[in-house]
């Protein structure tokens, strides 16, 4: 089941971010993980001038409100619908970015690769909170942004 979060500007403004804590919350314990994996999505509707070339993820307003989400919950990329592009939006808003008409967002590689080894360590610990396995799920993250892990990282992860 896809839930989605609808943004507007007044939320966006304020900072607000009480439609993703209700949407969030229930699903955010280990009983409805599993359900929920890969099943949010982000609807916004931020009014823009019709010359304005930007994508959102350009905006300083939505990017600023999307780091506050990430603030609260450094672990929400496991629950993003990443078949519909949710995981890539979702970086674009915090990792510098450039678009290219015909390749598309590209990502700047090393702020990237910062972006994903601290979402990799988050989400694994947070994970492992819950008595889930975590392995798979960092692994396909991963590949999804366009990195393979090399599978020494997680004897790594063990360790204290």
């Amino acid at each position: 089941m896809t839930t989605e979060i609808h943004l507007d500007a007044t939320a966006i403004a304020k900072l607000d971010l009480s439609a993703a804590i209700a949407a969030i919350e229930p699903i955010a314990n280990r009983e409805s993980i599993e359900q929920a994996e890969q099943s949010l999505r982000f609807s916004i509707d931020f009014p823009r001038d019709p010359t304005d070339p930007r994508e959102l993820s350009e905006i300083p307003e939505v990017r600023l409100w999307f780091i506050r989400l990430d603030a609260r919950y450094p672990w929400l990329p496991i629950f993003l619908d990443w078949k519909h592009g949710e995981l890539a939006r979702y970086a674009a808003m915090l990792v510098p970015h450039e678009f290219h008409r015909t390749e598309g967002i590209q990502y700047n590689p090393e702020a990237l690769e910062i972006f994903l080894m601290n979402k990799i360590f988050t989400i694994a610990n947070w994970l492992s909170q819950q008595g889930l396995p975590n392995r798979s799920r960092v692994q396909s993250m991963s590949q999804m942004l366009g990195y393979e892990l090399d599978e020494g990282l997680f004897d790594l992860l063990l360790s204290p």
